[in-house]
């Protein structure tokens, strides 16, 4: 009997674990169908706000757009006491507004610039500047606000038919684009001689 007992309470307390087991079982499948379910919920509604945001967004068509302009002639050669410049590829690049056919920025001039040293000296080559001239020879002035840029550094020291060579990206006034006035380029080098000339000066000066 107490054999037979003892079977039974061990079957009992197996089936209740086994119950508890199921339950619990049961319990995490329902746990993870819920989660399954707020998943799927979730990734719809972001799905439908995307869709519906997509739908929402307009392409909206360009206002500007870059325009390229060739300087003729497109190549000029000029033979100085010093040196022999030459400026090719020149063009005039802006943005313009497509509706106004407006400037909208300072137009840029981009080109190739070359040099060459004609005397029999070594000369340092600080910058270039560049001056913008009517068919009169008289200067273009940039407009108000427009952006300044018409000095091109170089420092390069060179020898006697040495030669260098550099790309151009400065600024040209407005003006000379839309009115047509550009009828010149003035190219002003600035360098030094080598080697340089010093002079020492003394002073008698003294601490009382």
């Amino acid at each position: 009997m107490g054999k037979e007992v003892l079977d039974l309470e061990v079957l009992d307390r197996s089936s209740r674990s086994k119950g508890l087991i199921y339950q619990l079982t049961k319990k995490g499948v329902y746990c993870m169908d819920l989660k399954k379910i707020f998943v799927i919920l979730l990734a719809l509604s972001l799905s439908i706000e995307f869709i519906s945001c997509a739908k929402e967004r307009k392409v909206e068509a360009p206002t500007q757009e870059q325009i390229t302009k060739n300087l003729v002639p497109p190549r000029v050669e000029v033979t100085g006491p010093a040196f022999l410049v030459e400026l090719s590829d020149l063009k005039a690049v802006m943005t313009v507004n497509i509706a106004s056919k407006e400037i909208v920025e300072t137009p840029k001039l981009n080109g190739s610039i070359k040099i060459t040293n004609k005397s029999k000296d070594i000369l340092d080559i600080q910058a270039v500047t560049l001056e913008y001239l009517d068919e009169a020879g008289k200067p273009i002035a940039f407009g108000s606000g427009e952006k300044v840029v018409k000095v091109y550094p170089f420092w390069k020291a060179l020898k006697p038919e040495e030669v260098v060579e550099g790309s151009l990206d400065v600024t040209i006034p407005r003006k000379a684009i839309k009115e047509k006035a550009l009828g010149k380029i003035e190219v002003n080098l600035v360098y030094v001689p080598s080697p340089l000339k010093r002079e020492t000066l003394t002073l008698p000066e003294k601490i009382e």
